[in-house]
């Protein structure tokens, strides 16, 4: 394989919604390039890019596919993200190190929700974006009402490049309005014929091609002194406008075909080769310093991994982007971000599971290599005596828990490297080992996204688990003040125990007077505080406790011990064993043994005084609360609302967001346990949320009830 520099090289995100073409695309291209002879099917389950087993299982794509294409003496390195919002960390990872995102939209069915939050992403990250409209041959292909929609979404930066000359089962010729040419197939699509634009499309035509002349002249003072002098401007003055505008986001150039039957395929890879930046047009990454590292052949060497798979007869393959200058076959870098040394003995370019040896890759490319020693995604590799980080892929916060466990419990150690493992080749999928809940959670981005997990784990490392709905971290809290007080008494021979603590607790929160008197039946309790403590607990919230006994009726050394009973029953609440919070305590009596008290008696009986006081003080359940922020198309919203309110949900807000509707809501994390599913059969598939902590908020007293009853029957049961 040809040796490719810096200014030949274009990376590229394929990206777009499920079932908008990607994988059959992605197919074409490399059909097109003479790297494989017959093109497979996504039916067929035969394709170069879908070809881990779980994706021949489920018939979908699950895993980002890495392939190259040698065009026109260019090369393209170009990654096909799946489409389902489940696996959106791989656009993340594609966009992270790519320059330009190729989004396609199905000419069936318009601009969809995933096509609304694919476009947000470019945008945060300021990555010039191409529109192909893709299955221009479907019976309901409508390429004015997407073209209508591409407007309304994204404004007039949308430019036609190409339109079909009829939409649906018809299509077979376009007008390339850069070019001003007709591209026509046969039935098998293919290699076109390419002719005059007849008659009755010339006015058109020239429309367009105004409207993109005047786009590309937007984006260059030379241009635009032609443009407004009337002097023509050549394809290459087109392009280079064009290629301006497309790296500042000023113009969305838009495609026509029909990958499925290879209809504009070629076409499509020919305004990559010529019109697309290259790598060094594109403006620096930066690295963890916040230094600008331009994409130089002969700069220092540093190479950034981006993506780890464990592939079918191979084993380990990490996916790398070189950053700056030469990488050849058995390098030896420093890995900086876990420290140790790093042989690349071989250096691969991929086209999906074909990989190909290569002496070296120069800066912006990007390439593999196999069974590494100590490499894990997000790592960057330098040459001796240079600490460059790169740390830009930041992925999407996880919307789906479950946890997880194995069926055996002798094999949790083994569960525990293989969740590992398997983060480092997908981070979005999240573990932690939660102390609070007593489980193991694993977090992803849908039902389908941790179905995944299950089955690799299941059908590749031979382990059954179980997926259970993880336990609610609920919190404990009271309303109003009580008094308790508790003698911890044992004699057993010898010196005994003895403790006797009087306590007061009471609502806390920030910037409350001091306490002073308080008032119990008939009885009144004057209280001076002598020293206090306040102790911010990691769940949230604080225990403040007052040292407000007098006379010496408890020494200040058994203080200490008696914070630790109070600690005991904060991590371990009262009512349903959950982390209290906010709550005050005042210590204004008790008594002490000269012989039998120690730290361990006033612990225990702290404890117990606690645990009174706080069932005597108005106790109330705190439940975690979600924002949730739903994007959907118009005629699902009332159903989506209608399932937000039976979750217990509150309306926050309602707007329209570029033809998309937008439901913002509150809603108890109790209740969003199976809401990537529900979601996903209400509206089709057709909408997509991101849910953020928002707080804790009092439950309802039915469901308070129902909590206690369910806590006291376990408690019992043990």
């Amino acid at each position: 394989m040809k040796i490719y520099k810096t200014d030949e090289i274009k990376n590229i995100a394929l990206l777009g919604s499920k079932g908008s073409g990607k994988t059959t695309l992605a197919e074409s291209m490399i059909f097109e390039c003479g790297v494989i002879k017959r093109r497979g099917s996504v039916e067929a389950n035969n394709t170069v890019s879908d070809y881990f087993p779980v994706e021949k299982e489920y018939g979908y794509s699950v895993f980002s596919t890495v392939f190259n294409a040698e065009f026109n003496n260019k090369k393209l390195n170009i990654i096909d993200c799946p489409g389902a919002d489940d696996f959106v960390g791989n656009a993340y990872t594609a966009l992270g190190v790519c320059d330009i995102g190729l989004i396609l939209v199905d000419a069936n069915y318009g601009v969809e929700v995933g096509t609304q939050n694919i476009f947000r992403t470019t945008s945060r990250l300021q990555k010039p974006v191409i529109f192909g409209i893709n299955q221009m041959d479907g019976e309901k292909a409508d390429y004015d009402n997407t073209m209508e929609q591409l407007r309304e979404s994204f404004g007039n930066k949308v430019v036609a490049i190409q339109y079909p000359i009829e939409s649906g089962p018809g299509f077979h010729s376009m007008i390339d309005v850069l070019l001003m040419k007709k591209y026509e197939w046969g039935p098998d699509g293919g290699t076109p014929t390419i002719s005059d634009i007849p008659a009755d499309q010339m006015d058109r035509a020239v429309e367009l091609n105004h409207k993109l002349r005047e786009a590309a002249a937007e984006n260059d003072e030379s241009l635009m002194e032609k443009f407004f002098d009337d002097q023509p401007l050549t394809e290459d003055d087109l392009r280079l406008g064009i290629r301006k505008g497309l790296i500042n986001r000023d113009i969305y150039p838009v495609v026509v075909l029909s990958a499925q039957k290879d209809m504009g395929v070629r076409r499509l890879m020919e305004f990559l080769g010529n019109v697309c930046p290259f790598v060094n047009d594109m403006p620096a990454p930066l690295n963890t310093a916040g230094e600008s590292i331009p994409p130089k052949s002969d700069g220092p060497l540093s190479v950034f991994f981006f993506k780890t798979s464990v592939e079918p007869h191979i084993g380990e393959v990490s996916y790398f982007k070189v950053m700056s200058g030469t990488l050849k076959a058995g390098a030896d870098l420093e890995n900086v971000s876990r420290g140790g040394k790093e042989r690349l003995a071989q250096i691969f370019t991929v086209c999906g599971q074909l990989r190909t040896a290569i002496d070296e890759l120069h800066a912006g490319d990007i390439g593999a290599s196999v069974k590494l020693k100590d490499v894990r995604t997000g790592n960057t590799l330098n040459q001796k005596g240079i600490d460059w980080q790169f740390d830009f892929i930041k992925y999407p916060a996880p919307k789906y828990t479950r946890a997880i466990r194995p069926v055996t419990e002798s094999d949790a150690e083994k569960l525990a490297a293989i969740l590992t493992r398997m983060h480092a080749e997908d981070p979005t999928w999240v573990i932690e080992q939660s102390k609070e809940l007593k489980q193991t959670l694993v977090k992803g981005q849908g039902e389908f996204h941790l179905r995944t997990l299950k089955w690799r784990i299941e059908n590749n490392d031979k382990l059954p688990i179980v997926f259970e709905e993880q336990k609610i971290p609920y919190r404990e809290t009271i309303t109003k003040a009580a008094r308790a007080d508790y003698r911890h008494k044992k004699q057993s021979g010898g010196s005994g125990q003895f403790g006797e603590v009087h306590l007061i607790i009471e609502p806390y929160t920030d910037g409350m007077p001091e306490p002073d008197t308080y008032k119990f039946g008939n009885q009144e309790y004057k209280l001076n505080v002598r020293d206090k403590q306040e102790i911010p607990l990691d769940w949230g919230g604080k225990l403040v406790v007052c040292n407000c006994i007098v006379g010496g009726a408890i020494d200040a050394r058994f203080i200490p011990a008696i914070v630790k009973g109070l600690m005991d029953r904060m991590e371990q609440g009262p009512l349903t064993g959950s982390y209290a919070r906010d709550v005050r305590v005042m210590i204004y009596d008790g008594k002490m043994h000269p012989v039998d008290s120690n730290e361990i008696s006033f612990r225990l009986a702290a404890r117990n005084a606690f645990s009174q006081a706080f069932k005597a003080s108005n106790p109330k359940i705190l439940e975690p609360i979600y924002d949730i922020e739903v994007l959907t198309p118009a005629d699902t919203m009332g159903d989506v609302m209608s399932d937000l309110q039976g979750r217990r949900g509150i309306i926050m807000g309602m707007e329209s967001e570029n033809g998309i509707e937008k439901i913002s809501a509150k809603v108890p994390l109790k209740e969003m346990a199976s809401y990537s599913t529900a979601l996903s059969s209400i509206t089709g598939g057709r909408s997509s949320f991101t849910m953020k902590f928002a707080g804790y908020e009092l439950v309802p007293g039915e469901v308070q009830d129902k909590l206690l009853k369910e806590y006291e029957a376990t408690h019992s049961e043990e």
